[in-house]
């Protein structure tokens, strides 16, 4: 009769209790969300840095050269036209950067860095339109609305990958990309005055060169950027978020900030010349403002990684408030560049820290981009009107005093509200956050 084969004894550490627990098992998905996930830097994170600080050196900083458009536009084209209506087309592309958001976000959530290729080909088709622009519609349509929410699509989902990639260490990062917009606030005005002057050139191949030159930009930024995060299939748009109060309280916050912040961006030549600078010197503040305002992105990302983001967000806006408020009193020219290379400075933090700090809401990284571009989607209605409220008190006052106190009280507002915000998050004044 045949033996039945015997079954290995095991020992009875090794047998599986019935009873005992089995450690749970994080999905894929859970894996790549949690924080120990985030590659805080390597060769992938870097190039995606690399490529977002191309996109915002041809895009931002290339915004900021419109002080140079409309010195030219006012002298040629648009000649016919009033400095008010000119100013429009800076307004308008301004107001577009930041409103597309509220697109660009949830379609960044969902597609990834699909979207940036065909909006880069827009955005180069724009600045080749602008070109041969002859009327101040043109330049509207051209350099305004398609250029300027073009710039958009391209800014804000380059800004959500950096942050798919950087957590710990987010606010370095992000200080260090929106620091090539300075950059780029540096190098294109210079470079278009050069080139405007130039004969041989004029204002058709000014522009066609610029539209190259960031078509080399964006080729990098279309490489480089790629999203780390599985996509959110949900909704469009999270208008629950609103229900978060630190979400809503930081909004406003950034919204006071916003519309009395440029100011000086905008008028400090005029002042400049008002009280005895040479038009030559005055033309080169806006640089010198920029270049200030690239070691005042870097150098607080840096810090608030370690003193807190709220935190550097507040000192940012408090300082550059002050500051507002003491413009008035400067008429020398030695004092003229002092508070531009300060205000530069103070005031550098703030757009990059307050991205950094409305993407810290967000439970779900996933939802990173829908809450940047909703909220900026909102504050962008302060960067459209808060300089013509300021281009009303000067021409309404005949000085810059009114105007100056106005900026100063919603900077010097919004500052506090950052505080608020700590206080919806459950954190004391003094918490490093």
């Amino acid at each position: 009769m045949e033996r039945e084969p015997e079954t290995p004894e095991t020992d009875s550490s090794e047998r599986e209790s019935p009873f005992q627990k089995k450690p749970l098992e994080l999905s894929s998905v859970d894996r790549i969300l949690s924080d120990e996930a985030f590659p805080e830097g390597g060769a992938r994170a870097w190039m995606v840095a690399i490529g977002a600080g191309a996109a915002l050196f041809s895009t931002m900083g290339y915004a900021n050269a419109f002080g140079v458009y409309q010195e030219y536009y006012q002298e040629h084209q648009l000649r016919d036209e009033t400095p008010s209506a000119i100013s429009w087309i800076g307004s308008l592309q301004m107001f577009m950067i930041f409103a597309s958001g509220v697109i660009s976000g949830p379609l960044f959530d969902r597609y990834g860095e699909k979207i940036i290729w065909p909006s880069s080909i827009i955005y180069i088709f724009a600045v080749m339109m602008t070109s041969i622009c002859k009327s101040l519609w043109q330049f509207v349509l051209a350099q305004g609305i398609l250029g300027g929410f073009t710039m958009g699509m391209i800014l804000g989902p380059s800004m959500t990958a950096t942050s798919h990639y950087f957590k710990k260490n987010r606010a370095a990062a992000m200080g260090i990309i929106v620091a090539a917009s300075s950059a780029g606030g540096v190098v294109f005005p210079i470079a278009l005055s050069k080139m405007f002057n130039n004969r041989r050139l004029g204002f058709e191949w000014t522009v066609r060169i610029c539209g190259f030159m960031i078509l080399a930009l964006l080729t990098i930024t279309c490489v480089g950027i790629k999203a780390r995060l599985p996509p959110r299939k949900e909704r469009f748009l999270l208008p629950e978020a609103f229900k978060q109060l630190p979400y809503t309280a930081l909004i406003a916050s950034v919204f006071l900030m916003l519309l009395g912040l440029f100011i000086p961006f905008f008028y400090l030549p005029t002042y400049a010349i008002e009280h005895g600078m040479s038009v030559g010197l005055a033309s080169y503040l806006v640089s010198i403002l920029n270049a200030a305002s690239f070691f005042g992105r870097v150098i607080p990302g840096i810090l608030a990684d370690r003193l807190g983001r709220f935190n550097m967000l507040f000192a940012s806006a408090l300082s550059a408030g002050i500051l507002i408020f003491c413009w008035p009193k400067t008429s020398t020219n030695a004092s003229i560049i002092v508070f531009s290379t300060l205000y530069g400075f103070c005031s550098g933090a703030i757009v990059s820290l307050s991205s950094v700090c409305l993407m810290s809401i967000p439970e779900d990284p996933r939802d990173i981009g829908t809450y940047y571009g909703m909220a900026f989607f909102i504050v962008s209605i302060a960067a459209l009107v808060g300089p013509p409220i300021n281009g009303a008190l000067v021409t309404l006052y005949g000085g810059f005093e009114e105007a100056a106190i106005f900026s100063g009280v919603a900077v010097t507002t919004g500052a506090l509200g950052v505080v608020v915000t700590k206080q919806t998050l459950g954190k004391g004044m003094f918490a490093r956050l």
